[in-house]
């Protein structure tokens, strides 16, 4: 059986004021896998990827990428690795070109190697035209490919992307995730996603691990963690305006606008159910939604009850 691209046992971090920054975290990764970690700020997530990446000093555990113990050959694990962190991190006055073959050349990628991939991947971002130009005059969505060239130049099997499209455009976003969906299925590197776009890891993600407080509360699949949803609320935009919400049997009808309802359905139910009561009652529905982010609903529900879950002496000790 091939080793998970990225194994944590038992992590750990105490703080010296006291502070349980992570609670004995285990987690893996498997090879291949588009991962997301996922968890409200302060919860652990970058204190745990601080650690993978020998950023932040543990108290205690393991972490190991590839089968390699990053305690005792992190110049051989780092190899395997590849980083896009949220802040940019680059020289700006620095030329784009000269970004991405620092790193290659960081990694000892001979440069008759390392020419050929940096155009390879600048031309895959949208960069290629700007390589003569200095980082300073790239807008931030381009700055955030940039980043990802630079992370990708040596090949690492391994990605870490921790938001990368925060503050990036909608239409950049979704061809970032593109691009991010290709290398995954045909490179098959394994990704590792933060991101506050929960959207994002619904449509990326096949696996999902949730972080609170310093602890893993949820490892699944995306597909799975959906399915245990009680209800989800739908959108519907009519053709013409109603007075009133209609009455449905079995379901809660809201009117949101003149021409619009929220339905909401329960586990067990069906939709088509309501497009037929409705149809019954000449009311003519024209198109669909979700109302939120599914994946977003069930994140908010683990994340509030664990809140409600904790000690209260021990919220009052982290608030100070």
């Amino acid at each position: 059986m091939a080793e998970p691209a990225l194994s944590i046992r038992g992590l750990t971090k105490v703080y010296g004021n006291g502070f349980h920054a992570l609670k004995g975290i285990d987690l893996d990764v498997e090879q291949g896998d588009f991962f997301a970690l996922l968890g409200p700020n302060g919860a652990g997530k970058s204190t745990t990827l601080g650690v993978v990446c020998s950023l932040v000093q543990k108290t205690a555990g393991q972490v190991s990428i590839f089968g390699i113990d990053i305690d005792r050959d992190f110049a051989r694990a780092k190899y395997h690795l590849g980083v896009v962190p949220q802040e940019f991190n680059f020289n700006q006055f620095e030329k784009v070109l000269d970004i991405v073959l620092a790193q290659a050349g960081y990694y000892g990628m001979p440069r008759r190697e390392a020419l050929p991939r940096a155009e390879q991947l600048l031309k895959d971002l949208g960069l290629w035209d700007k390589r003569n130009g200095s980082a300073r005059m790239l807008s931030g969505g381009m700055k955030r490919r940039l980043m990802i060239a630079r992370a990708l130049m040596h090949r690492p099997k391994l990605l870490i992307l921790d938001e990368p499209t925060a503050g990036v455009d909608i239409e950049l976003r979704r061809s970032m995730w593109e691009y991010m969906r290709r290398i995954n299925r045909e490179e098959g590197t394994t990704i590792i996603l933060t991101t506050h776009y929960l959207e994002e890891a619904e449509s990326l993600c096949r696996n999902v691990a949730i972080i609170n407080h310093g602890e893993i509360v949820r490892n699944t699949s995306v597909r799975g963690l959906l399915a245990e949803l009680d209800t989800e609320t739908f959108l519907l935009d009519l053709a013409r305006p109603v007075e009133q919400a209609p009455q449905v049997e079995g379901f809660e009808v809201h009117k949101v606008e003149s021409a619009q309802l929220a339905v909401v359905v329960h586990r067990g139910q069906r939709l088509n159910d309501v497009f037929t009561a409705l149809g019954e009652q000449g009311i003519e529905v024209v198109s669909m939604r979700n109302r939120a982010n599914r994946l977003e609903e069930m994140f908010v529900s683990m994340v509030e009850q664990g809140n409600d879950e904790r000690p209260k002496v021990e919220r009052a000790e982290v608030g100070k």
